[in-house]
């Protein structure tokens, strides 16, 4: 609680003064963009409040229980947030924020040692030697980074999911007796809290490249260790069964679109990295749902996969993810027929 409250509280007391100097410099998220819903223009460096709450707070409770794993993470954090505010602020290439996530994900996997050393038999794959797990480690975080952001395409959304993603990880590692990255998932949990009050819909802030990058970042690093720590070995009992499976079912929002949007943009033609609003939320905006709406369906979606792969955890990992998948295509193929009526009326 204690963390959460700090967490919150510094947001919360910072958000007025980036708006206000937002409207003097003119920082603006420029609505001439066709993926873009807002009709005025407003400021998208709420990300900076987000990870400035979050450092700091993690900072002071990191020296109490000495926890050496944070200094990385704030390192990578600092980094990440860099190059998110240039892109916000200047715009930045491709090119460039591809080589600085992989120097970021770099840090956290070979020096935090945030790095997967098994899929659990998940597509047929234990054991991973160091290179391998330390490989697909920096994939998966990179990944994690541009899903969040990708979702953060209406009011409330991304953090709204941030908030879900951080607030569960933060309770299963408190059942887990694991309290440093309990400390880790309240800090983000409090400081996304926070910045929600002012971009709940309609939005006064974005937390923009900044603020998504670093949910993305944080949340995966989450999910590396929540994975690792349930991990069965002889001397090891894990508090949770199918880990794997229930870390995608916590993240199974951002991943989903992501891998559908980009699906579908290959198999189109197109750059998978080309904007359009294609994503979920685009389309239940098109149903007629308001942004808060959608947030809360969205959020109720989420805990509903995340209830029921707990619940069967004992299924295994293979077994779960495929019920995850043919939920999540269940979901988008009603969601598909219900435009395709609508188009017809």
């Amino acid at each position: 609680m204690a963390i959460f409250i700090l967490a919150f509280s510094i947001v919360i007391l910072s958000i007025p003064s980036v708006i206000y100097t937002s409207l003097k410099y003119g920082l603006f998220d420029k609505n001439d963009l066709h993926r873009k819903t807002h009709k005025r223009n407003i400021s998208r460096l709420g990300g900076l409040a987000i990870v400035g709450s979050f450092t700091i707070s993690i900072l002071l409770f990191s020296s109490i229980i000495n926890f050496k794993e944070a200094n990385f993470l704030i390192a990578s954090c600092i980094i990440l947030a860099a190059l998110g505010l240039k892109d916000d602020v200047y715009g930045t290439n491709t090119s460039t924020k591809f080589v600085l996530q992989i120097v970021v994900a770099f840090i956290l996997v070979f020096f935090g040692a945030f790095r997967l050393t098994s899929l659990y038999g998940v597509l047929g794959i234990g054991d991973m030697v160091a290179i391998w797990g330390g490989l697909f480690s920096i994939a998966l975080i990179i990944f994690l980074n541009n899903a969040f952001n990708l979702i953060d395409g209406i009011d409330g959304l991304a953090a709204g999911i941030g908030i879900f993603t951080s607030l569960t990880f933060g309770v299963l590692f408190s059942l887990m007796g694991e309290i440093p990255y309990a400390f880790i998932a309240f800090a983000l949990t409090g400081a996304v809290g926070g910045f929600l009050k002012y971009n709940w819909f309609p939005a006064k802030i974005f937390m923009g490249d900044t603020g998504a990058l670093i949910i993305g970042l944080i949340s995966a690093a989450l999910a590396i260790k929540f994975i690792e720590l349930n991990k069965f070995t002889g001397e090891n009992h894990p508090a949770f069964y199918s880990a794997p499976a229930i870390a995608v079912s916590i993240l199974i929002v951002p991943i989903f679109d992501s891998l559908r949007v980009f699906t579908i943009r290959i198999l189109k033609g197109g750059s998978p990295f080309r904007g359009d609003r294609n994503h979920i939320h685009h389309r239940l905006e098109r149903l007629g749902l308001r942004p808060s709406l959608i947030v809360i369906s969205t959020i109720g979606f989420n805990i509903i996969i995340l209830a029921a792969t707990i619940l069967l955890q004992n299924l295994g990992n293979f077994v779960l993810i495929l019920i995850i998948i043919c939920i999540c295509m269940l979901f988008n193929a009603l969601l598909t027929l219900s435009l395709l009526r609508n188009a017809k009326k």
